[in-house]
C-alpha cells in the first residue's frame, strides 16, 4: 500500500519522527551506516529539501536542515509526532491543560496538519492529523 493510501495512524499513537539538524549530510551518513536506513530527498518548494527516512520500504521519519532565525540557539534534535483526530481541538485542549503552544496548527501540503506544543513539564511534542 502506498503512503498516500495508508489508513491514518490511530489517535494517541506515535506516528512520525523528525530530525532537525544543521548537517543533513553527516546525519544521513551516520543513520544509514548505523541502522541501515535508506533516504529519499524530496523538494518541498520554498522550504527546501526534506529527507524521508525509510526502514526497508516503510517511511519511518524524516530530517531537514535547520536554517534561519527561528532555529538560532536550538540544538539539533528529534521531534516525535503523535496522531490525533483533530489538531485544532487537541491543541486547544493541550493549552487548557497547561501546555504552551510553540507552533499553532498549520498545514503540511499533501500530508495533513500539525502543531507543536510544550507540555507542562517542559517536553516538546508535535500533534498530527491527516
Amino acid at each position: 500500500m502506498s503512503e498516500a493510501t495508508k489508513s491514518p495512524p490511530a489517535a494517541g499513537t506515535f506516528c512520525w519522527n523528525e530530525l532537525m539538524t544543521r548537517d543533513v549530510a553527516a546525519a544521513k551518513e551516520f543513520y544509514t551506516s548505523l541502522l541501515g536506513w535508506k533516504t529519499e530527498d524530496v523538494d518541498i518548494g520554498e522550504c527546501g529539501i526534506y529527507t524521508v527516512l525509510k526502514a526497508g520500504e516503510e517511511q519511518i521519519g524524516g530530517m531537514f536542515q535547520m536554517a534561519g532565525e527561528q532555529f538560532e540557539g536550538v540544538p539539533a534534535n528529534w521531534m516525535s509526532y503523535i496522531a490525533v483526530d483533530d489538531v485544532e481541538a487537541s491543541t486547544k485542549k493541550a493549552e487548557a491543560l497547561g501546555a504552551k503552544i510553540e507552533m499553532p496548527p498549520a498545514d503540511i501540503p499533501d500530508t495533513g496538519r500539525f502543531s507543536v506544543i510544550t507540555d507542562p513539564t517542559g517536553a516538546t511534542i508535535a500533534l498530527f492529523s491527516r
